[in-house]
């Protein structure tokens, strides 16, 4: 598969202290095809706007700026994002500096060789990643473990906020989810599609409550009512 573009959907809801560094380094990723990124911002509160303004103005030709009048949360913004695509290729990029966008190349790859429709990020095989929180490492690797079982796949890292698609196989999908009930509703909407899913290792740079981190065991609990209502009620 040879692109024309990829579209890179960054979800963004008070990240003022990292938003124009992950923007750069979406700027610099290795990429031999052009690249858009849509910055969905969430009705951030703490100077986002601000800084996405002064962005927007250095970088229009391949930055978007949408915005939310509300806080709707990430499935939310993703949503807002995949309606304001353009390229074959979809990359989910979260903008806290969590996930590098040097592994775009491993994570692209798949796809461009017409290996995958689909492709999750895996952080805890083969990437450095920080450790830290062990009862989040449990609750993932549970979720995960329930994902496979009522999917059939063989994930190891459902919960992982690096996932890239087809283009098409979005298209084929209604996504509903606003907060981060995203992951799980996506993971098992394109495992009924029958898509081909693949995951290659990435890098992890997981950061605290203290420097910014928003997901909480309630989201780990919503996970797993979603999980079940998107495989057998949906």
């Amino acid at each position: 598969m040879t692109p024309r573009k990829l579209s890179i959907i960054m979800p963004v809801y008070n990240e003022a202290r990292t938003i124009a560094e992950v923007i750069g380094r979406v700027a610099n990723a290795p990429l031999r095809f052009p690249k858009e990124l849509i910055v969905v911002d969430d009705a951030s509160s703490d100077g986002t706007r601000q800084v996405l303004e002064k962005l927007l103005a250095e970088r229009a030709e391949d930055m978007r700026v949408v915005s939310h009048a509300v806080n709707r949360g990430k499935g939310a913004a993703i949503r807002t994002g995949v309606a304001h695509a353009g390229g074959e290729i979809v990359l989910i990029q979260d903008a806290d500096l969590e996930y590098d966008p040097r592994d775009y190349p491993l994570l692209l790859e798949p796809i461009l060789e017409d290996q995958a429709d689909v492709v999750f990020g895996n952080r805890f095989h083969g990437g450095p990643h920080r450790v830290l929180y062990f009862w989040h490492y449990v609750a993932n690797r549970f979720l995960t473990l329930l994902t496979n079982i009522l999917t059939g796949l063989n994930l190891s890292d459902m919960e992982v906020g690096y996932k890239v698609f087809r283009a098409d196989v979005l298209g084929r999908i209604t996504l509903k989810s606003n907060r981060f009930g995203f992951e799980p509703e996506i993971t098992v909407k394109v495992a009924k599609l029958g898509c081909r899913v693949y995951e290659v290792p990435i890098r992890y740079y997981g950061r605290t409550y203290e420097e910014g981190k928003k997901i909480t065991w309630r989201d780990g609990l919503a996970a797993l009512g979603h999980l079940l209502r998107y495989r057998f009620f949906d």
